[in-house]
């Protein structure tokens, strides 16, 4: 007899629906086929011994099993759950009338019990796509799952239960998330806050700027100036995630499987922070069975790379194209996947290897040449796409002691957002731009035009600090969100002025 269940393959962040088609007939054979991995072809022993240990025995005769579409790949352990049902259909054991209502995906423990799975997300948007009514998962998985609407998510926990709800013993009930409701709740929880930083004030304002435009951003100082402390406290001063962002990040995470079993939406800006001694692969994605990146798990938030220097130089070469492009094209042989990676890069860096090059009260150990050697791992096209370069001194101990409480992320915020909805109103009719950062040069030419008196001033500083056509165009772009800023229409002198600022590492003799 032959029956048909459905489950899914997540590629890339998206999902497409494979039919899986079990046909048992005379014989003693058992066979998948449709381009399954290994992990799916030993489905057959968890399948055995699930059902076995459910007082439930695998028919004595041929199993032939199809996946298809044959031409996607299907890998994981996910489908061993719509096997088992699909087996005990087709021998006649369970009703087979409702089955092609439901997607069902679960991987199985021995005893039956189902494992949470990656991926969950995008499978319940598609199913809602293709009208399906409800999808049966792990309970694991299912207020995940239910942040979809109109699909029906029933979250189990052995197999035994699915059989049930099949032969009509029991009834499921269906996981309900007020999907809203949670995403608001939780829109603004922070345990950090920029009052925590004492000085800083330029800081502080350079990171105002970054925020209020989308700009790349690189601190340089010397250990305890508070570098990683200012780059932790970025996300509290952007805009908070729109439900659409929300969605987007939740299903890059959800293939990644970092999504736990009591979150349903991601409501917070993702802050990743990778170690120096990540690889390229782990950076950008990839790998046999191709996951997302760092920078697209930090897609819609921000990438802080730490001591950037001391990454190897090829990890961080392919970054250049994904913070032009703000995504990343993975090839492979038989199959390309884009990952969305709309990140803003935030690094930070020692001045010299001693750390204490430009120090104000202790003096630099390294030997002439070292520091400029020591900013060369950085290569001249990958600082020119970061739009402000920052020193940061050490906070004096006066400051430090200051009981006077500094300005809050809030207060920050509320001009970051009001900056941005200018930007919003200026690019309502351009699909994928979204903050000055991301202008073309068209819209750079029809954007930040600069009177007489900011042209000369930015003429001299690209012939004096000898800067680069795409550092011409930083500085346009952070002079334009200055003057958002400002509330200002026209690009003055003294947003050009600021900007231009903003570029410490471009000034002739700064590394000596």
């Amino acid at each position: 007899m032959l029956v048909k269940t459905f489950g899914a393959a997540v590629q890339g962040i998206n999902a497409t629906i494979v039919t899986i088609e079990v046909n048992v007939s005379q014989g003693i054979k058992f066979m998948i086929v449709g381009l399954p991995d290994s992990a799916v072809r030993e489905s057959h022993e968890r399948v055995i011994s699930a059902l076995k240990y459910n007082k439930y025995d695998l028919p004595r005769k041929q199993i032939i099993v199809n996946m298809a579409p044959a031409d996607i790949r299907k890998e994981g352990s996910a489908y061993d759950l719509p096997l088992a049902i699909g087996i005990m259909a087709a021998s006649e054991r369970i009703p087979f009338e409702d089955l092609d209502k439901y997607v069902i995906m679960g991987e199985m423990s021995l005893d039956g019990s189902l494992q949470p799975i990656k991926g969950v997300l995008p499978i319940a948007i598609k199913a809602r796509e293709e009208k399906f009514k409800g999808f049966i998962l792990p309970k694991e998985n299912a207020r995940e799952a239910a942040v979809v609407n109109n699909l029906d998510v029933y979250g189990v926990e052995n197999i035994k239960e699915v059989i049930d709800f099949f032969k009509g013993d029991i009834t499921l009930e269906p996981t309900i998330v007020n999907t809203r409701e949670e995403f608001f709740q939780h829109l603004n929880l922070t345990d950090i806050d920029f009052s925590d930083v004492k000085g800083q004030e330029n800081v502080k304002r350079a990171l105002e700027v970054s925020a209020a435009g989308g700009h790349n951003i690189i601190l340089v100082g010397p250990p305890g100036a508070g570098k990683s402390m200012l780059a932790k406290r970025l996300p509290t001063i952007l805009p908070p995630l729109t439900l659409h962002e929300a969605l987007e990040t939740t299903k890059i995470h959800s293939v990644a499987g970092n999504i736990d079993s009591n979150t349903s939406l991601i409501s917070q800006r993702p802050f990743r922070s990778p170690h120096h001694t990540i690889s390229d692969v782990a950076l950008v994605g990839g790998g046999t069975f191709p996951q997302p990146g760092e920078i697209s798990l930090a897609h819609n938030g921000v990438l802080f790379l730490d001591e950037l220097p001391e990454f190897k130089r090829t990890v961080l070469e392919v970054m250049r194209q994904p913070l032009e492009d703000r995504r990343i094209s993975i090839s492979r042989a038989k199959f390309a996947i884009d990952y969305p990676a709309s990140f803003m890069l935030v690094a930070s860096m020692n001045p010299c290897p001693c750390g204490y090059y430009n120090h104000p009260t202790r003096a630099c150990m390294c030997a002439p040449g070292i520091v400029q050697k020591y900013l060369s791992r950085i290569s001249g096209p990958l600082l020119d796409r970061i739009d402000l370069h920052i020193e940061i001194v050490p906070v004096p101990f006066e400051k430090m002691a200051e009981m006077k409480e500094s300005e809050s992320s809030e207060s920050v915020r509320q001009r970051v957002v009001k900056a941005r909805e200018i930007q919003e109103l200026r690019f309502r009719d351009t699909d994928g731009v979204y903050c000055n950062a991301q202008m073309s040069s068209k819209q750079l030419r029809e954007y930040a035009q600069l009177d007489k008196e900011g042209s000369e001033l930015l003429k001299n500083a690209m012939l004096r600090l000898n800067l680069s056509a795409r550092a011409y165009d930083r500085i346009l772009k952070v002079s334009r969100t200055i003057a958002d800023l400002d509330d200002s229409e026209r690009i003055l002198t003294q947003h050009v002025a600021e900007a231009i600022n903003y570029r410490n590492l471009d000034r002739e003799g700064w590394a000596g």
